[in-house]
């Protein structure tokens, strides 16, 4: 009885082996609760309030006045620079009234509500041009709503051609053609995100890596166990043929 417990001890390199899978295996469960709660969570929640539409292009403008953003030049090297404020307003297949359209969710938020049907309804006489029936520049809201917020960069010139480069991508490669784009009823919903803060990879990365974290230490402790036990049916074996 000794002797077959003796057996069963585990090796130095058995004990640490054992003690990695086990480490695997409670780094993936405390991973998958706390992405759980930090990601997982929001997601769902963003899912459920939310869903895609189909957007077109209805007026792309610049406003005249300009916005202060800061960028960073090092350690402790901080500056103010100014950009131009780029609105897109579109158009919504679950809509026909037009709609801002933001970056995405923390976009949405921070940017202050602006009432667009109003504003439509009080300048019918708006000059239209294009197939998708997009306003002129001179007709568009105003108001400090961005749909583009460049990377602030110290020289104001190169946040200028930055957005003036996003306004052409907007007017002349998109146009009038059909997009997709996100809203969320509990926050905003008379207007459209561009991207989902949270989309189908990040529920995907919340479950794939604390999975595989799990699986592999489950991997590791069962073929240690399962190394350790064939070598003592092997020494059982070779100890009977001796006999």
């Amino acid at each position: 009885m000794a002797r077959s417990r003796a057996a069963y001890e585990y090796t130095e390199a058995e004990d640490k082996s054992m003690r990695l899978g086990f480490l695997l295996i409670a780094a993936g469960l405390l991973s998958l609760l706390g992405l759980g709660c930090c990601w997982l969570r929001p997601a769902l929640q963003e899912r459920g309030g939310g869903g895609s539409a189909n957007c077109t292009v209805l007026a792309v403008r610049q406003l005249g006045e300009r916005f202060a953003c800061t960028f960073s030049c090092g350690a402790a090297c901080r500056g103010t620079a100014r950009y131009p404020c780029l609105q897109v307003l579109v158009r919504t297949s679950r809509s026909s009234a037009p709609a801002l359209l933001h970056e995405d969710e923390r976009q949405l938020r921070t940017n202050p509500k602006q009432d667009l049907k109003g504003f439509m309804e009080k300048n019918t006489g708006v000059e239209k041009v294009g197939s998708a029936g997009a306003w002129t520049e001179q007709g568009a809201p105003g108001g400090d709503q961005c749909s583009y917020i460049p990377p602030c960069a110290r020289d104001d010139q190169e946040n200028s051609e930055n957005v003036t480069y996003k306004q052409k991508y907007w007017k002349e490669k998109v146009g009038s053609q059909p997009f997709t784009c996100y809203f969320n009823q509990h926050l905003r919903p008379d207007d459209v995100m561009l991207k989902r803060t949270h989309d189908e990879t990040v529920l995907l990365h919340c479950f794939l890596w604390p999975l595989v974290t799990f699986l592999v230490g489950v991997l590791i402790v069962v073929l240690t166990i399962c190394a350790k036990s064939l070598a003592v049916r092997a020494e059982a074996i070779k100890k009977k043929k001796h006999l």
